[in-house]
Order: C-alpha cells, then structure tokens, then sequence
C-alpha cells in the first residue's frame, strides 16, 4: 500500500513513501530545472555533424560549473560523465565519447543539474544535420507523448492515467514504448518514489496528489519494445536496432493540474523540428 508523507519529515533516502513537497519545494525544483532548460537550449546550436558527445560533455559540466550547479550523473553508481547522450537505436544512458556525430543522426541529451541540493531533470532530442522524415515523426510522436502524460498528471487521476495516455496514443500509430525504464520521483533525491511507467491502465497505480514531484520520460521505438543493456553496464539500445526517441520534463503536481519545472526559456522544446 503506498503511503505519502511530508517531504520535510521524510529521511533523505528512498524509504518507499510519496514525498509531498510545499510551495517553496516547487521554487527551489523550478530554478534547478530552469537551469538544466537552459544548458538544453544552449546545446541546440552545438549539435551538429562532427561535433563529438564528449564535447557535449565537457560543456555541461562547465555550464553546470559556472551556474554553482554539479552533474548529478558524474560519478553516481560509478557513472564517469556528465550526461547521458544516446543516439539513434540507443535508448537511454548511451555514455559520451570521442565519435563523432554524423548527418542523420538523432541524439537525446540528458541532464539533470543539482542546485541548491534541488535535482532539475530532463532531456530533448536532437537531429543531427538533415535527418529523414521516419526519425523526424518519431520525435514527433514522442514528444507529444510526453505532453500527453502530462496533461494527465493532475490531482485525482493516477500514475496509471499517465502510462495509457502515453501508450494509447503511440501504439495509435504502431510505434512501442518501452517497458524496462521509467520515470520517478525526483527533488532532493535524484530517483524517488514514485515509479512512473509510460504504459498502463487508466485508475491504476499510485494517485496523484498536490506536492508530488517526478519525471515523465518515454522511450519511443520504431520497432518492438525489447531492450537489451552491453557490455559497459550502462547502453541501452534497442534489441532489434530500431531507433529509439525520448523526451522528459520534471513536474509537480499542483492544486489542479501541475506546472512543468524543466520547459524550454527559448520554446525550443523540440530543437530542430520543422514546426520551430
């Protein structure tokens, strides 16, 4: 049975209970993920054919660096960099390196900066130069996923109202979500309770409830869902080398709706898209 306490009595530690945050919690979360919107916007004009991952690496550390902000990827569980950059069939936690990136390729960037001990999380896709129309509609499709579990993240409804709106409208146009990474509470702590799946059934799961804070972050494939994670401990990449797409926002949930912490300063919530 889940049980929901006030996050200033909760312990800093994932004790399985929902934290309920106050208002002064909301500001603290929207100035951490303000700052991580902006290191994305800022990445829109760096990401290009040639350019390498581990140069986008570098420069989130020192926008992060020169903000009095810290990566909460380096270092975490053994992880050495300070974002996760994953490119074409990789799903998510593709590690940043010294390959270049090409012409068509599409790469989701993800960061999540701790200010204030506040964790701002979130991640957008990026095209790489001129990308072809069957990627251009996948990160369509998924970024009005995410904005559809979103607009069922209100008070009443139920972590499970946010999967089906998600699964329903993808497998709508026969693409898959995938099952084996979810979204989470986040604040204080960088993976909270609860877990957020993208697929479900509506009433289902955990209620929501005003003060909750979490992520929405599908991972969208062309082809089946199925994963598999290498060698390194960290890729994931689809099994059947499908692409794979993914965007995320930290919200929390308000008195009737909830309020997006991690949205673009510049609107640039799908960099490099047609419709922008």
């Amino acid at each position: 049975m889940v049980t929901y306490i006030d996050a200033a009595e909760a312990p800093l530690k994932n004790t399985g209970q929902v934290r309920i945050y106050d208002q002064d919690d909301f500001a603290g979360m929207k100035k951490a993920g303000q700052l991580t919107a902006a290191c994305l916007d800022e990445l829109a004009e760096m990401v290009k054919p040639g350019v390498t991952t581990q140069e986008i690496d570098d420069f989130v550390f020192a926008y992060g660096e020169s903000h009095g902000a810290l990566p909460a990827t380096l270092n975490y569980r053994g992880y050495t960099k300070s974002s996760c950059t994953s490119i074409n069939h990789v799903v998510c936690h593709g590690i940043p390196n010294e390959k270049p990136l090409r012409e068509g390729d599409i790469v989701n960037i993800d960061v999540t900066f701790i200010l204030d001990g506040w964790h701002g999380d979130s991640s957008r896709m990026y095209p790489v130069g001129q990308i072809n129309r069957k990627a251009e509609r996948l990160l369509e499709i998924t970024y009005e996923s995410l904005m559809l579990g979103i607009e069922a993240a209100k008070p009443g409804n139920t972590t499970g109202d946010i999967g089906a709106a998600i699964q329903t409208f993808v497998e709508s146009h026969r693409y898959s979500v995938v099952r084996d990474f979810c979204g989470h509470g986040v604040g204080k702590l960088f993976h909270d309770t609860p877990n957020i799946l993208h697929y479900g059934r509506t009433g289902e799961g955990v209620e929501l409830k005003p003060g909750m804070i979490f992520t929405i972050e599908p991972m969208v494939n062309t082809g089946r869902p199925q994963v598999k994670v290498l060698s390194d401990g960290w890729t994931a990449v689809t099994r059947d080398r499908s692409l794979s797409a993914q965007y995320e926002h930290s919200i929390g949930i308000t008195q009737n709706g909830c309020e997006i912490f991690t949205l673009s300063p510049s609107g640039l919530h799908t960099p490099g898209l047609s419709k922008e």
